[in-house]
């Protein structure tokens, strides 16, 4: 039973974290940018500022239009059900397969672009393209990325990856283990919408990915979609911190472990959160053209990575 407690206390953390995380994130950027900034806590604000607001729907928006939210929202909450956030040994990790990480993900993906498309406007299809188009190439890369490392743990269980990095600290430095590092990391930018693929901070309508296929959203559908998007920005930080870097994991579901990991996850989250901020306070968007060619680089290093884990094993 403490185990299925502490499975819903990852998800309410997680949830709870989220959009913090953006917040501090957009605050660090202003702070790099001699900026004041918004505090890190506007996010929560403005989720609950949506959440009281009315919904307006097309007249030519289907009952798709009106269910994607929720679909959206469902498959990102359960994709913290199976990661590692704070422990390793919970009962849900025996269906915390890589596989199932991978097309919870993709199918929030799925229904966010067929919700960009249902209500017929240009931008809705734009964005919905060059969604699935940067998800064509990311979803697989993502896969390989971490593939490398159940090469080495022998299983493509996450809960199982972790323990067998936290087995053995020296594969850290491992090649393969620091190129899926690598890998993931881009498609990290990829997926949640971060510069120089897209950029979070602007509603330019010749440039936008994700702002374009939720133009069409209002209250509560619009905070659950900006909900879940913080949460999938929380997702592939804990996977990066704690499948590449899982010191601190509890692998005993004792109070000090349990503290100390969700320290450590407060930390390692910190540090990512701090490398995006200066990353996007340096570098441009790329034009969309150039888009696919960063993407494809993502995939080589994570078939590079895989392919050293194989060799290396």
């Amino acid at each position: 039973m403490t185990g299925y407690v502490l499975e819903l206390a990852q998800v309410l953390l997680a949830l709870a974290l989220a959009p913090g995380l953006v917040g501090f994130i957009r605050w660090l950027k202003a702070r790099l940018q001699n900026r004041r900034g918004a505090p890190p806590w506007q996010p929560y604000f403005e989720l609950r500022k949506l959440f009281g607001k009315e919904v307006v729907v097309s007249n030519n928006a289907s009952w798709l239009f009106r269910f994607a939210p929720y679909i959206i929202f469902a498959s990102t909450v359960a994709v913290t059900f199976v990661i590692p956030l704070i422990a390793a040994n919970l009962p849900f990790d025996a269906i915390g397969d890589l596989l199932a990480v991978v097309y919870l993900l993709l199918l929030g993906t799925f229904f966010l672009a067929l919700a960009g498309l249902d209500p017929g406007t240009a931008f809705g299809g734009m964005g919905a393209s060059r969604e699935m188009t940067v998800a064509a190439i990311a979803e697989p890369t993502i896969a390989l990325s971490i593939f490398g490392l159940a090469l080495g743990a022998g299983s493509t269980n996450l809960g199982r990856i972790v323990m067998h990095t936290l087995a053995d600290p020296g594969a850290v430095i491992n090649p393969g283990h620091l190129l899926g590092f690598a890998a993931l990391f881009i498609v990290m930018l990829a997926e949640t919408g971060r510069l120089p693929i897209d950029n979070p901070a602007t509603h330019l309508e010749l440039t936008m990915i994700h702002e374009a296929m939720i133009l069409e959203y209002s209250g509560r559908y619009l905070a659950l979609i900006e909900w879940a998007a913080a949460t999938k920005l929380f997702v592939f930080f804990a996977l990066l911190a704690n499948l590449f870097l899982p010191w601190g994991v509890a692998t005993e579901l004792t109070p000090a472990a349990l503290g100390i990991a969700l320290l450590a996850l407060i930390g390692k989250l910190i540090v990512l959160a701090l490398t995006v901020a200066f990353l996007e306070t340096r570098i441009a968007k790329l034009r969309l053209f150039r888009v696919p060619e960063l993407l494809g680089l993502s995939f080589v290093l994570a078939l590079l990575a895989v392919t050293s884990s194989f060799l290396l094993r």
